[in-house]
């Protein structure tokens, strides 16, 4: 897939509406915002959920706390994190699913995986190290049904082009407290990897 095939998949992503029905009837009644944050260049790719509120305002991924967690977890400064050229963020769904009405996020609609996420992937050819945070993208990309912390223990299985990680949500801030192994063992491997792939990268350029 060239750049300009990439450019119109991305126009047709900000242009959907196949769940502004389904949004419509949540607590949030809210209208699809699609977040789209991809270029053909991108070396890294972060899978992750969906947009939670804050991203649905800004329209720009991670921006909340679990962001800067997560750019913690992986070295990178903000400048980086979101430079497209280096960084494809790509969720399981590129819509806010809205919340129920205890106030919960509700989980991303399957149906927006399966219309865009195959034609997204086949348009980022360059791809050295995939980041897949939380179960959704594990069990996407990696066909499992295992509990996330048994995926993510297992992270050697998939090292060096790929690392399953928690989502970085201030939820689980109890799993990390009760597996220290993942600050203390992948963390440090994780940042090397990225760092070498974000090298490689301004070598080549």
């Amino acid at each position: 897939m060239t750049g300009s095939e990439l450019d119109t998949v991305a126009h047709e992503i900000r242009r959907c509406r196949l769940c502004a029905d389904r949004f419509a009837a949540t607590a949030t009644a809210h209208v699809p915002r699609p977040v789209v944050w991809f270029r053909a260049q991108a070396r890294i790719l972060i899978a992750g959920q969906a947009p939670g509120t804050r991203v649905h305002a800004s329209g720009r991924p991670f921006t909340d706390p679990s962001g800067e967690r997560l750019r913690d977890w992986l070295g990178m400064d903000d400048a980086t994190f979101y430079d497209r050229e280096r960084v494809a963020i790509v969720p399981m769904a590129f819509c806010f699913p809205g919340q129920d009405g205890r106030g919960a996020d509700l989980p991303p609609p399957p149906l927006c995986a399966r219309t865009w996420h195959r034609r997204v992937m086949a348009a980022l050819p360059d791809l050295r190290l995939t980041i897949l945070v939380g179960g959704y993208a594990q069990r996407w990309h990696l066909g499992t049904k295992a509990p996330v912390t048994r995926v993510v223990a297992g992270w050697r299985d998939h090292a060096p082009r790929l690392f399953p990680l928690p989502h970085p949500s201030w939820r689980n801030t109890a799993w990390l407290k009760k597996n220290p192994w993942f600050e203390t063992d992948l963390l440090p491997v994780l940042r090397a990897r990225v760092q070498e792939v974000l090298d490689d990268r301004d070598d080549t350029d």
